[in-house]
């Protein structure tokens, strides 16, 4: 039976690499020329040891190797917002054995603002969405106001005074802080990480004033001990976690009200029966009440859907942030 995708889906499809087989049923990877997988899995997390990012990968692996009968070694390659993991994906053998858990910024925002080492419409094949996560922005010991309307005010008060950390260049932290210098026509220095961990000590430390990052237990801890105070979050509605926390839409914010959606990638020209086969069994996992559970309690938003769905979101993004970095880009320097 032939199944007609419509031609700016095809579009989407290919500029990332997937075929458009892998966007219909399939048969079972019996088909395909060699069996797979034939040893261990390799899942590249882009962002370093200790964040949201490192537990949901580890979280996702376990149920993962036990569906693929091969274990799933993590290997952390951080740096460059995510870039330095997603290169070494795009230089991966594409047989299904290396993989890639990102956020989609390294595709559809970094490239905006740096040259990548690798082409981000046709290095990768998306697989799967994993998680969308709220951005928490939050002020540390060094901030001695209250609230968010009162860190704008001191940045307006002392231009270059207020340092705002984010996990790096071009993440999704980033692009909420470019937004809000922007709309607040505010001076605000951008301290970039490599990535959500190492920055939280140097949070409680004092460091800096404010900062965006992902929202976690362990930053919600220090939060309800009264070492980081939460001034906004980025989502669509406030979290349950924090009820009389405002969203930035709320404060006025829309640009700048985003968060973070994660997903698992393989290298282009990876075989199409692979893909399928890695997006129902992530589809599968994600439907079961073991990982949506730990998701939850890492205060996640389970994701999920067809190869199509995320190459669509991921088009989709980019779009958005094209608009916005060609009316700010002085805001992302």
């Amino acid at each position: 039976m032939t199944v007609t995708v419509p031609l700016s889906r095809r579009r989407v499809l290919q500029r990332f690499g997937v075929s458009l087989a892998a966007a219909c049923a399939l048969p079972h990877l019996s088909h395909a020329a060699t069996p797979w997988p034939g040893r261990p899995v390799r899942l590249i997390v882009v962002y370093p040891p200790g964040g949201v990012s490192d537990g949901m990968a580890r979280a996702l692996a376990e149920p993962l190797a036990q569906s693929l009968g091969v274990p799933v070694l993590i290997e952390h390659r951080a740096g460059a917002g995510g870039s330095l993991g997603m290169d070494a994906l795009a230089r991966a053998t594409p047989d299904g054995h290396t993989l890639a858990f990102s956020a989609i910024s390294p595709l559809t925002l970094h490239p905006l603002l740096a040259r990548a080492p690798y082409d981000p419409l046709r290095a990768f094949a998306p697989v799967a969405s994993v998680m969308r996560t709220p951005v928490l922005v939050v002020g540390t010991p060094a901030f001695a106001g209250r609230g968010f309307g009162e860190l704008i005010s001191l940045a307006r008060r002392q231009p270059g005074a207020v340092r705002w950390a984010t996990s790096g260049v071009a993440t999704i932290g980033h692009m909420v802080l470019a937004q809000v210098r922007m709309q607040s026509r505010t001076d605000i220095t951008h301290i970039p990480y490599q990535g959500g961990g190492p920055q939280l000590n140097d949070a409680l430390g004092g460091q800096f004033e404010v900062l965006s990052t992902n929202v976690a237990a362990q930053q919600l801890q220090y939060i309800e001990s009264g070492r980081l105070q939460a001034l906004a979050v980025g989502a669509p509605a406030r979290i349950e976690a924090l009820p009389a926390v405002p969203t930035l839409a709320e404060l006025g914010y829309e640009k700048a009200n985003r968060d973070s959606l994660f997903g698992i990638f393989a290298p282009a020209r990876t075989p199409a029966a692979v893909v399928q086969r890695l997006n129902a069994e992530i589809n599968r996992l994600l439907q079961g009440d073991t990982l949506r559970a730990r998701l939850r309690e890492a205060y996640n938003l389970p994701a999920g859907g067809s190869i199509e769905d995320f190459a669509q979101e991921i088009a989709a993004d980019r779009r958005r942030n094209r608009a916005l970095v060609a009316g700010a880009r002085a805001q992302f320097d």
